[in-house]
């Protein structure tokens, strides 16, 4: 009796222990993913970033992100990309030629992402330094054979929905027709200054064109802009209760990448990280908003050389105290730019791929 009491416990004890390896291991669930932002520093480079470590007497938010990637940026068509193949790879997830808003290599229309925000009913908007019809805003609203057409890159504002968007480039919105397809629309367009959130109507839809064409450089006196305007586009935004997607862009990074002029990379750039550190703050409290921060290409072959001082009895001698940045071209660059995540989903940013990935990466995260 006492054998076969034995032998039943001893079926019982491996029974049990047989289930608690049957038992689902708990799962770290990653939330929803519902809001995107995505900042693009045109023309931002790993150099252009490293500047505003030495250039500053704080940590950049740059140093916030948890999760860090590299991006390979060429064209279909070169191995260098531009603005507008770059921003449209980031939009569409689609490689195209140089010059192409928002078309494939067929000029051929491909979906945005906005479009995508805007077709389910969502909020989106658009910020940047440049004209809002320059090549990397208007690959997110437009689909035009040729970044140079501007008059017919504003066409297509109206039809795209986008509900806030903000920069220059008032000159391209004269026509009667663009001012009554935005009329007809539902927008407010102001072409004097940014207004207080309480004056915005979710209701509504907004346009803010405050310069002909570019915004002022930041050595000019353009001051916070576009952390202003970010913050007015995340608290309207946040007025209208939907998820949303939002892109902002530090456009004049490339441009003082162009003209060769450190400061005005440098200017940018941490005009930029300001703009990275308020989108941050609202992600950490919101909890569900992926932020994604990275450029088309870089520009200008930006470098933090050391200078090259005379040395008494010994000539010319680098010193490693000293950074004298350097440019090897006027144009734009192969190199390899950064990636960096914060929030729902942002570990799937780390490693290196092609530009088209972040679009694939974020559309995966959104539609789960």
């Amino acid at each position: 009796m006492r054998r076969v009491i034995n032998v039943t416990v001893v079926l019982i004890v491996m029974g049990l222990i047989s289930l608690s390896f049957t038992f689902p291991k708990e799962e770290k669930k990653t939330k929803k993913v519902k809001n995107v932002i995505l900042l693009i520093g045109d023309g931002m480079g790993l150099s252009q970033m490293s500047s505003a470590y030495y250039y500053q007497d704080k940590t950049p938010n740059f140093s916030r992100f948890p999760f860090v990637g590299l991006s390979r940026t060429s064209a279909s068509s070169h191995k260098i990309t531009d603005s507008a193949a770059g921003a449209t790879a980031l939009s569409s997830g689609k490689k195209t030629y140089n010059g192409a808003i928002g078309v494939g290599p067929d000029t051929n229309a491909v979906k945005t992402i906005l479009e995508y925000y805007h077709e389910k009913g969502n909020s989106t908007a658009l910020i940047a330094t440049s004209s809002i019809t320059h090549a990397t805003p208007a690959s997110f609203y437009a689909h035009v054979d040729s970044r140079n057409k501007a008059h017919e890159i504003a066409t297509y504002m109206a039809p795209s929905g986008t509900d806030f968007f903000a920069g220059g480039g008032r000159q391209f919105f004269g026509g009667e027709e663009i001012v009554k397809a935005l009329t007809e629309e539902g927008y407010l367009i102001d072409t004097s200054k940014l207004v207080p959130a309480s004056d915005l109507d979710p209701g509504r839809k907004y346009g803010f064109l405050l310069a002909s064409d570019g915004m002022p450089r930041m050595t000019e006196g353009r001051g916070p802009f576009l952390k202003n305007a970010s913050e007015l586009a995340l608290d309207y935004l946040q007025k209208k209760e939907k998820p949303f997607f939002m892109m902002i862009e530090g456009s004049q990074i490339d441009w003082g990448g162009h003209a060769n002029e450190a400061d005005y990379v440098v200017t940018e750039v941490l005009d930029f990280d300001e703009v990275i550190g308020a989108v941050l703050d609202f992600a950490e409290k919101d909890g569900h908003t992926l932020v994604i921060v990275t450029a088309d290409h870089e520009t200008g072959g930006f470098t933090l050389s050391s200078e090259l001082k005379n040395v008494p009895f010994k000539g010319k001698q680098n010193d490693y105290n000293s950074i004298a940045p350097s440019f090897s071209t006027g144009g734009h660059s192969a190199a390899m730019v950064p990636v960096l995540a914060y929030g729902p989903g942002a570990e799937n940013f780390a490693g290196i791929y092609q530009n088209t990935e972040i679009h694939a990466k974020i559309m995966d995260l959104i539609s789960k």
